[in-house]
């Protein structure tokens, strides 16, 4: 799983899809192809932006939810976290288990 996350994260066009979904979480796939555009100038299609966050998703960076006819998109910092604390964890002294 953390090779995804790692994949994932490879593309600058995910990470700016996960940068506006950190400022702010439950997007439709038109709001974020929106924020894309006039935030970095990006004229991505929506099947470009949605195949993205199919991506995320598969790697658990993003979950979407439905509510009506609308599919919202959220933030999942779980991956991250586990990849961050990985090495960021406190040490160890010699000699302790």
């Amino acid at each position: 799983m953390t090779e995804d996350v790692f994949k994932a994260l490879a593309d600058p066009t995910r990470r700016r899809i996960l940068d506006e979904l950190a400022e702010r979480d439950g997007q439709t796939l038109f709001e974020i192809c929106a924020r894309l555009v006039s935030r970095y100038g990006l004229t991505l299609s929506r099947q470009a932006v949605s195949q993205h966050l199919a991506v995320l998703e598969s790697a658990g960076l993003v979950r979407a939810r439905r509510e009506g006819r609308y599919k919202f998109h959220d933030i999942r910092t779980g991956p991250l976290e586990h990849i961050a604390n990985r090495w960021l964890r406190p040490e160890k002294p010699k000699g302790t288990p």
